[in-house]
């Protein structure tokens, strides 16, 4: 397993290729709102972000994309720009007019939103549905060849489309067949400015997906440059220590050209974590993990020195994230001698949650927002932890629950599913909540939501 040696160039900069691992960012302001997109994108980019991507759910917003490219140019600012788009091909061929990079998701590029049935394909009607697809890229693909536009194929296990669950199911062999599907048509038509992430909210399925594809690609000579994240990770030290167990394991194996926190804060507050995880990687200490397991010493037990907690918290997740996802240790110290042996246990708890091992707390899933949220995130995610925290003192089953908080459906009910509870913007001021996958109460209210929510755990 190693980075890429296949460069990809994306305006001024180049991914893979033997280029430093880039960070990037998504904005989360309307993509109509030139003023304001333009004055996040420079945000970002003065934090030092790489590329800046942008929500595309139409044709108008794919079109004032192209206000949006002139708004930076003008202000000196270089970036490249990246559109997001779902369900809508035609968004794609818009978009690739005037970015840097689109991002089309395999999901939902020409299937059909997903429903969450069980369907049942034939060979031959499996085989139409991928004619479907060629049909619809190629042309995009040709937009893009003479636009010099980069593509990035984005898969996410929350938008797995039902024509894949029906043949690999939610697994990540079905996530790397949706990406490797699109792959073969870009590499038959050697049109090789192509970027790839797998993403998802479960830490395992993440990396074991991300690994499988390296293996798949391999297997057909193919050798694209990789993006890294962890979608939905949360806000605070929850999504740092989970984006840092994923992004962290795959990165000390070599592999990630490029790489996204996704915080459920301000865009440009993901970039520092970022540079922190690249950073790390030459003096990541997985190898003495790996030692120390190999030798047998049970606790393995690192001591740590850095003064500032929150690059404690991410080395340490680091270097403690792949041998945890992969089930060859249970459990860990730390040691510290800033820190108390409290903070120390309550990191190693922190850790062993983000890598599924075990669990002690509400674990709150939670979209780092983009133009498509339909409500106050940050805010919304506040009031909900904080009522969850005062009703769990009544009720202690609260700490052992997975709560979603997501801002719109793109995603939601997909990445919901290690998810009991939902909360999910539905229409400006409306909030769907959802029991798993299954949508319980429709368009209630935003203001009377929370408490709904609570309602609904206390009755089950």
């Amino acid at each position: 397993m190693r980075r890429s040696t296949h460069a990809v160039h994306v305006g001024r900069i180049t991914i893979g290729g033997g280029a430093p691992i880039r960070v990037q960012s998504m904005t989360t302001t309307s993509t109509m709102d030139t003023e304001a997109s333009v004055a996040q994108a420079l945000r970002i980019a003065q934090a030092g972000g790489e590329l800046v991507r942008f929500t595309t759910q139409g044709t108008r917003e794919a079109e004032n994309m192209q206000q949006i490219h002139d708004g930076l140019r003008t202000i000196g600012c270089h970036v490249p720009i990246v559109a997001d788009v779902h369900f809508n091909p035609r968004v794609a061929d818009v978009a690739a007019l005037y970015c840097e990079k689109v991002r089309i998701n395999p999901g939902n590029y020409v299937d059909a939103a997903r429903q969450f049935k069980k369907l049942e394909y034939t060979d031959e009607e499996y085989a139409q549905e991928l004619l479907k697809i060629e049909e619809r890229l190629l042309p995009f693909l040709q937009i893009c060849r003479e636009n010099k536009t980069a593509v990035r194929i984005g898969v996410n296990h929350g938008s797995l489309s039902d024509r894949i669950m029906s043949r690999y199911g939610d697994t990540p062999e079905g996530i790397v067949e949706s990406c490797m599907e699109f792959l073969r048509i870009c590499q038959r038509e050697q049109f090789m400015d192509v970027v790839i992430s797998i993403k998802a909210s479960n830490t395992v399925v993440m990396v074991h997906s991300m690994r499988l594809l390296v293996a798949a690609m391999e297997q057909e000579g193919m050798d694209f440059p990789l993006h890294l994240g962890v979608t939905e990770a949360g806000e605070g030290s929850d999504g740092r220590v989970k984006s840092a167990v994923g992004i962290g394991a795959l990165l000390s194996e070599g592999i990630g050209d490029t790489i996204r926190v996704s915080l459920s804060e301000e865009p440009e507050a993901e970039i520092p974590v970022a540079q922190k995880l690249v950073n790390y990687v030459a003096h990541c200490r997985r190898s003495e993990v790996e030692n120390a397991l190999n030798e047998g010493s049970q606790p393995v037990t690192l001591r740590y020195e850095e003064t500032d907690f929150e690059d404690f918290q991410l080395h340490a997740a680091m270097d403690f994230g792949a041998p945890l996802i992969d089930g060859r240790l249970k459990d860990f110290c730390l040691e510290h001698p800033h820190f108390t042996a409290e903070q120390c246990r309550s990191l190693v708890d922190d850790i062993l949650q983000a890598a599924r091992v075990r669990f002690t707390k509400t674990e709150f899933i939670s979209c780092p927002g983009c133009g498509r949220t339909l409500y106050d995130l940050q805010g919304t995610i506040a009031r909900i932890k904080a009522a969850v925290a005062e009703a769990s003192t009544d009720d202690p089953r609260l700490r052992t629950l997975r709560i979603a908080i997501m801002g719109c459906i793109v995603n939601g009910p997909g990445e919901m599913a290690d998810a009991d509870y939902g909360y999910v913007g539905a229409a400006r001021g409306k909030v769907s909540l959802y029991r798993g996958k299954e949508c319980v109460e429709k368009n209630i209210a935003e203001e009377n939501a929370v408490e709904r929510l609570l309602q609904l755990i206390a009755n089950d």
